[in-house]
């Protein structure tokens, strides 16, 4: 029998038109002979089923359907391709939890623990896993620009705690800039991140529990025209991404056993994308994302498609694993 795939895209955050782009490729890629996908736009004071004529139709919240032609739709699973808030941040998790619905990735909990990057780090520092030197500020929190500069030295990050797609993220070169650059990134999150610079070569290692076995799929090193690797240079060809990466064999080995131990120690589930800097032989811990982009310029499904993998067969144990 066929199942009803509610793809969930959109979301409240800076990064929904990329969901929407990432949430087209699922759609386009879903196994229609298993499954019937629906296109679901989710916005903070609105959900609704979209069709190929663009007419809306409201999603029933109180059980998750929508209605066609007087006819209910219940959904048996959802597929959640929505970046930042309220995909990557455990809230519409805790609502499908709530209607006992199955979905793709992870639970609440773990969503929103690793799209708190300062909650994220200070979990797997116990386990571990070196990270940059940091300082935290909340809004309104009284700081000492020279206390920050004399810890953490020039050049550093600000980096809003709850955002991605480096929305939010100044690299600060001068002194006289940072409160410049909090301020800003206030304007994010009201919890912001404040790192030291790492100067070595970054890569994003992607991992998931495919068939059984929790795999990397690949290591791209990422190279940037930029300051560094910034939403334009994400986005709009300002960068390189070499998939594999240019890295050593021992390099390779760092990485691949720190995403594992990540994923794992975390209680990941699905695709994920982990975030490291390697200086020598040391990697530093970054950041993960939870739902990383599916985009034609994404980095996950290259990986994949190096891997014989193809975004069809993601998807198809994406939702094997929701449904059972």
């Amino acid at each position: 029998m066929i199942k009803n795939v509610a793809v969930l895209m959109g979301g409240f955050s800076s990064e929904k038109d990329i969901s929407f782009k990432s949430g087209e490729v699922i759609f386009k890629n879903i196994d229609k002979t298993k499954y019937k996908p629906f296109k679901i736009i989710i916005e903070k004071h609105k959900w609704y089923y979209t069709d190929k004529n663009k007419n809306e139709y409201d999603v029933c919240l109180n059980d998750f359907s929508i209605t066609l032609e007087n006819k209910k739709i219940i959904f048996d699973a959802a597929f959640i391709i929505i970046h930042g808030s309220p995909g990557e941040d455990g809230l519409i998790q805790s609502y499908l939890e709530l209607k006992n619905i199955p979905y793709t990735g992870s639970n609440s909990y773990v969503s929103s623990l690793t799209f708190n990057k300062r909650d994220c780090i200070s979990v797997l520092n116990k386990h571990n896993i070196p990270s940059a030197k940091s300082v935290q500020l909340n809004f309104g929190q009284p700081y000492s620009i020279e206390k920050i500069v004399s810890r953490l030295g020039l050049p550093c990050f600000v980096k809003a705690n709850r955002s991605g797609s480096s929305f939010g993220v100044f690299k600060v070169n001068k002194k006289e800039d940072l409160k410049g650059y909090v301020n800003q990134a206030f304007d994010f999150d009201n919890e912001i991140l404040i790192e030291s610079y790492l100067n070595g070569i970054e890569v994003s290692v992607g991992v998931m529990n495919y068939k059984e076995e929790v795999k990397v799929f690949g290591i791209t090193e990422l190279i940037t025209e930029n300051d560094f690797f910034d939403y334009d240079a994400k986005y709009n060809g300002k960068s390189k991404e070499i998939t594999p990466a240019n890295i050593s064999e021992k390099q390779k080995k760092l990485v691949s056993e720190l995403s594992i131990k990540i994923y794992k120690k975390l209680g990941m589930k699905g695709f994920t994308r982990s975030e490291f800097i390697i200086i020598e032989n040391e990697a530093y811990f970054l950041e993960i994302n939870s739902i990383p982009g599916m985009t034609d310029e994404s980095i996950f499904p290259k990986q994949a498609k190096i891997q014989g993998i193809s975004i069809k067969e993601l998807c198809n144990e994406m939702l094997s694993q929701a449904l059972n």
